[in-house]
């Protein structure tokens, strides 16, 4: 079987290759020691994103936003800069629609399988959501330009067992639920694919927000790095696409209390993310030493 080095990507021959990676559930073959062990060593940028578009049959994007991340990871892809991608599974997708014979919208889930397109890693870490203890787990789709590069995305999802079944729920539909569902999964997705991160132990050098859906992520680089701001900055970068109020995501600080929990002083948060409500966007603003807009 011919595969490609996924550094350079040349064609090797999986069967009489010298230099391979077992990792992650994965078989890696290089065309030199090099490539191997700058695969397996080198840090990565990690790029968040709330939904990403890698391909048409799984329905992980809405539009525009789903659509650009994913071309963002395939042109990482041609230009093999080193990148992870981090989102949700949302096995549910959006949504599908349907217009009746009147001209009515019908929403309808728009489901999929995980497995037929991707790995499941058995590695699983926690969150304390509204008190209770929530497992994730995550999937790993490899993007390969067909020039050889490759970004990793992981996709991260609640449905285990072992979750109370509203958890299990969590990363089910994109934008889905009110606005504590949302909040939920923006926790899920921020602090736990840091805390993913970790676990798989990817070395990773900057931290690249796409939009403030992410942006709960620099909680847990703050708690990393003693709650120093300026470290936290450091390793952060922030890129919206609608800068205007209205599109940015605001929380009660109510509903943050309750479900992030003890684990960050509201006071010390109110600093970063605003005094009335929780600003997801300000927060991604304050906490990055690089804004820009698309």
């Amino acid at each position: 079987m011919i595969v490609k080095d996924p550094i350079c990507g040349m064609p090797i021959d999986a069967e009489t290759s010298r230099f391979k990676a077992e990792i992650r559930g994965g078989v890696y073959h290089f065309c030199n020691e090099d490539h191997r062990r700058s695969f397996l060593e080198s840090p990565r940028i990690a790029y968040f994103s709330m939904e990403i578009g890698v391909r048409s049959e799984i329905p992980t994007y809405s539009g525009g936003l789903g659509v650009l991340a994913g071309d963002s990871i395939r042109s990482c892809a041609d230009l093999r800069i080193p990148l992870i991608a981090v989102t949700l599974v949302s096995r549910k997708g959006y949504l599908r629609q349907q217009i009746t014979a009147w001209g009515d919208q019908i929403e309808r889930p728009d489901d999929w399988e995980p497995s037929e397109f991707m790995r499941l890693l058995p590695d699983i870490i926690t969150l304390r959501i509204e008190g209770r203890t929530v497992k994730i787990k995550s999937w790993l789709y490899d993007l390969q330009s067909p020039t050889g590069g490759l970004v990793p995305v992981l996709f991260l999802d609640t449905y285990l067992p072992e979750n109370d079944p509203k958890d299990r729920e969590i990363t089910d539909v994109l934008y889905g639920g009110d606005e504590r569902y949302r909040l939920k999964q923006e926790m899920v997705l921020g602090i736990g694919g840091v805390r993913m991160l970790d676990l798989l132990k990817f070395r990773i050098n900057k931290y690249h927000m796409n939009e403030g859906h992410s942006s709960l992520l620099t909680l847990e680089l703050l708690k990393k790095n003693d709650m120093s701001a300026d470290r936290t900055r450091d390793l952060c970068i922030f890129t919206t696409h609608t800068p205007v109020e209205a599109a940015f995501d605001k929380f009660s600080y109510d509903d943050a209390h309750a479900i992030l929990g003890e684990g960050f002083p509201l006071e010390e948060l109110k600093k970063y993310a605003g005094q009335d409500r929780l600003n997801t966007t300000l927060l991604a603003l304050n906490l990055s030493k690089s804004v820009n807009g698309e």
